[in-house]
């Protein structure tokens, strides 16, 4: 069995990975709240909607990018990255400024390896957006990782950072398998072979390790949970999450959220992970009370 390589084939993967990761955005998000706080012990809803945040933004523009190029054109995916820039919707400083500056015509190939006094961004921004990249190329995870490797680099040029997003794309790939997604420790090992050395690849080979563990709180006291927005604190227990929950949305979301951190980005990279595969779509309800994709995406995929 062949995954569908049609354009049409991988729109839907990709749109279905997206909508799972603009849930878990949008519902991650509303637990910053203090009133919600005692919801998010009791594994219960906050009223809607539920608004994106730039995690859902950057990804909607990677999809765009996919469905009129049918690949990552940096050019492309830099612009749309700058048009689409609200910056209402959580952008952390660094990406804001360097955004408004390619809008005013900066080039971003300077403009994003002079970030951090020349050593690139190591954020986690590059990682939070791209799993429906991987659901695209679910029929060649090596491409996903290629694809996923050049998507980081209009603003995100530090190596973890790239390494991050090559893994998150590696992963949905591997669950958008038409085969159905591999048990977990086959999917963090699939990973890990398709990922340079690199600190994020030592912490999904802890992440493999602790497959067994049952406390999100323990594993991410080991691994991180985002707290630092870098990539190599943020990727590791995501996939770990995920791989934990393949075909679960809702106890993926909730056993990621629980450890709090950075709830809109991991909430939001196992989402979209979990989404990628056929049995992973997020409840109906939650899909309701969230913010519908942006309208500017095309024609038959906002709403």
């Amino acid at each position: 069995m062949t995954a569908d390589s049609s354009p049409d084939g991988r729109l839907d993967r990709a749109v279905a990975s997206l909508r799972g990761l603009a849930v878990g955005d949008a519902l991650g998000s509303q637990f910053f709240v203090p009133a919600n706080y005692p919801l998010l012990k009791r594994r219960a809803l906050p009223p809607g909607p539920w608004q994106w945040t730039d995690d859902t933004e950057m990804a909607s523009s990677v999809v765009a990018t996919l469905a009129a190029h049918r690949r990552i054109d940096q050019d492309a995916l830099a612009r749309s990255f700058a048009e689409h820039h609200d910056f209402d919707r959580g952008y952390g400083p660094a990406v804001n400024r360097l955004l408004r500056q390619i809008r005013e015509g900066g080039d971003w190939r300077e403009l994003a390896s002079a970030l951090f006094n020349g050593q690139g961004s190591w954020g986690n921004g590059a990682a939070m957006r791209i799993a429906p990249l991987g659901a695209w190329y679910a029929d060649d995870p090596e491409q996903a990782t290629h694809q996923a490797e050049i998507s980081a680099y209009p603003t995100h040029q530090h190596r973890e950072a790239v390494v991050g997003a090559m893994a998150v794309a590696a992963a949905a790939a591997l669950v958008a398998s038409p085969g159905g997604p591999p048990p977990p420790e086959a999917l963090l090992d699939g990973v890990i072979a398709l990922v340079p050395r690199s600190a994020v690849g030592a912490g999904l080979r802890r992440a493999r390790d602790m497959l067994d563990y049952g406390d999100p709180t323990t594993v991410a006291a080991v691994l991180g949970c985002g707290r630092r927005t870098t990539a190599h604190d943020t990727v590791p227990f995501a996939l770990w999450s995920a791989a934990r929950a393949l075909g679960d949305y809702e106890e993926g979301f909730w056993a990621t959220a629980q450890v709090g951190g950075d709830m809109d980005t991991t909430c939001a990279i196992v989402g979209g992970v979990v989404a990628a595969g056929k049995a992973g779509a997020p409840p109906a309800e939650w899909v309701e009370r969230t913010e519908a994709l942006p309208k500017w995406l095309s024609v038959g995929v906002a709403g």
